[in-house]
């Protein structure tokens, strides 16, 4: 049996109410941001922000949650990391000093406070093998990222804070505000009062430190978390404090195509084997800006020290390895998508307007089916179109018209500005049957959920063998918090025998524009394509970026992502239910 996982991850994440005061929430969303895996003890421990706890796993497929309540739910950024010993966490509060907490066994004992000395947002701790501590933080559109030694055992500031990350959206393509990095104008009241505060200048945040092969590497995230292209970048140094050098490869973390998109604001970690994992923000948006989830991604450093993550078709399943693993730039998935295509078909008990059942199969998390508010018994249905052989399934559930809190709105914590805020800490199940059949008529139960006992709402199913399905249907589904029952993605993986791989784009057309940070890119469309990866790097033999465009009709990208000054090598890469087709590179 392949070891495989599924992104985003799924986790519980906590449902939240986020009203702007003197108005009355609408309904709630799910958040989890900014996520900190770190090895401890034969366990991975990962925080994020708006958790009220962490989850532990020993396998980085299987995670169970531990509430921290002892922890400051309300601060961001959580960061944690070994010092001395000891598991520390820290995490951001503006306007006041933020403490330091340790424990020494974070699964079974609680966190204590420490330390109390200085004020930061987005913070990450990192300990050098001298046994020297550093702190770097930053999360403004108007200031770099800082760092600063700290005293060992107290975690006092030593000397001046140093600016170890500039803002430079002009050489920067990836780092321009906006989605597909072009900014919108505002569209309702909060957006509004937001721009005016932080402006059109890209946020500069989210910094991570790690050293890999004598060199430091610390990474940020940049533009801003609500955008398909949030990423994360890499300044490479020969000390902690710099100074610092823009690795010419940049971002190194990129995914801003596909089912979900975004990586930025993430951390870097080396598993039991000594492989080294991403594990990062991805987005989605639609209830409210910091509607998101984690997203977890092979990180690699190359033969020459370039630092970079492999997030092509990113949301398909990923292996985790039992041993040491080599970057393969021909690799495919483990399995391809089989819900998306020409034959695929939806259907559903009932649909609401501007929800139709094909939503639950466009390979997009931010558009969904839901049911009619009147339907007793809600089910959707997909129709592959031929039996295929099934090995894995995923059902990303959608929060739709999720009644908001009755707490009164005196009991909300004030959480800035802008906002007050209540998060609810307890799991939230919804419940549904997911079977499969291979003519419609006899049904195999696959992941039974209809006593409600657990919270996942990206349920991600490895088939311990796999089964020969036509359809696939999600029914007896109830919504959790009195919300409207919503899939935003059926998505079936395995292999399709008697379909011929796509053919190869053969010739690309590039013209570099927007004073070099971008690039148009054309092509003749592939018939018989799902869609394209479109990928790009310094050279035809470093081709570390990726950008996955799920329309097979399509024969025109612009890439927005590139850096000024620095030629690139595309190759376009076509893509079906049978596999990968590489493409010829170009130049541009």
């Amino acid at each position: 049996m392949t070891r495989t996982f599924c992104n985003p991850l799924d986790l519980p994440y906590r449902y939240q109410d986020k009203i702007a005061p003197g108005k009355q929430a609408e309904w709630r969303f799910r958040e989890a941001a900014d996520p900190t895996v770190i090895a401890w003890e034969g366990y991975y421990l990962l925080f994020a922000s708006m958790s009220g706890g962490f989850w532990y796993s020993t396998d980085l497929i299987t995670w169970e949650f531990k509430a921290t309540p002892e922890l400051p739910i309300e601060d961001y950024a959580p960061d944690v990391r070994l010092i001395d010993g000891a598991v520390v966490f820290c995490a951001s509060k503006r306007g006041q000093l933020c403490t330091f907490f340790a424990s020494t066994d974070p699964v079974h004992m609680p966190f204590e406070p420490v330390a109390t000395t200085m004020e930061f947002w987005d913070p990450d701790l990192f300990q050098d093998d001298d046994g020297r501590i550093y702190l770097y933080w930053g999360c403004t559109s108007t200031e770099p990222v800082w760092g600063i030694e700290l005293e060992r055992g107290t975690f006092a500031p030593i000397g001046e804070k140093v600016a170890v990350v500039p803002e430079c959206e002009a050489e920067h393509g990836w780092e321009r505000k906006g989605e597909n990095n072009h900014l919108e104008e505002p569209k309702t009241e909060m957006e509004r009062m937001i721009r005016a505060r932080t402006g059109t200048k890209p946020f500069i945040e989210g910094a991570y430190m790690t050293k890999h092969d004598g060199r430091y590497y610390l990474q940020y995230a940049a533009p801003g978390t609500e955008n398909n292209v949030y990423a994360d970048g890499v300044y490479v140094g020969e000390s902690p404090l710099g100074p610092f050098t823009y690795q010419a490869w940049n971002p190194f973390s990129s995914n801003p195509g596909g089912f979900m998109q975004g990586a930025g604001h993430g951390s870097t970690f080396q598993d039991v084997h000594g492989n080294w994992w991403h594990a990062s923000t991805m987005r989605i948006s639609v209830n409210e800006k910091f509607e998101r989830r984690v997203g977890l991604f092979p990180c690699y450093f190359d033969a020459a020290g370039t630092m970079h993550c492999d997030q092509r078709l990113a949301c398909y399943p990923q292996v985790v390895p039992e041993g040491e693993r080599a970057y393969d730039e021909a690799a495919e998935p483990a399995w391809m998508l089989l819900s998306k295509g020409a034959g695929v078909a939806a259907s559903a008990s009932s649909a609401e307007e501007s929800h139709e059942p094909g939503l639950a199969a466009d390979e997009d998390c931010r558009t969904w089916w839901a049911a009619a508010a009147d339907d007793a018994d809600p089910w959707v249905m997909l129709d592959m179109g031929a039996v295929r052989e099934v090995y894995a399934i995923q059902v990303n559930l959608a929060d739709h018209a999720i009644p908001a809190s009755d707490t009164p709105e005196e009991e909300f914590v004030d959480s800035g500005a802008f906002f007050k805020r209540i998060i609810t800490v307890e799991d939230q199940p919804a419940r549904y049957l997911l079977e499969v059949s291979a003519d419609g008529a006899a049904w195999e139960a696959v992941l039974d959920l209809r006593d409600g006992a657990a919270d996942r709402p990206h349920a991600y199913v490895e088939l311990d063998a796999p089964v020969s399905a036509r359809y696939v249907r999600v029914s007896h589904l109830t919504a959790p918090l009195g919300g409207r029952p919503a899939v935003s993605g059926i998505r079936v993986f395995g292999r399709a025998a008697g379909i011929e791989r796509p053919a190869a784009v053969e010739s690309v057309r590039a013209a570099r524009t927007e004073g070099g940070l971008s690039a148009d890119l054309v092509w003749e469309p592939v018939p018989g394509a799902q869609g394209y990866i479109v990928r790009y790097g310094l050279s035809p033999q470093a081709l570390y970026g990726s950008w996955e465009l799920t329309d097979g009709s399509l024969g025109m990208h612009t890439l927005t992502t590139l850096n000024a000054g620095e030629g690139y090598s595309v190759r376009i890469d076509s893509f079906n239910e049978a596999g990968v087709t590489p493409g010829e590179p170009a130049s541009c």
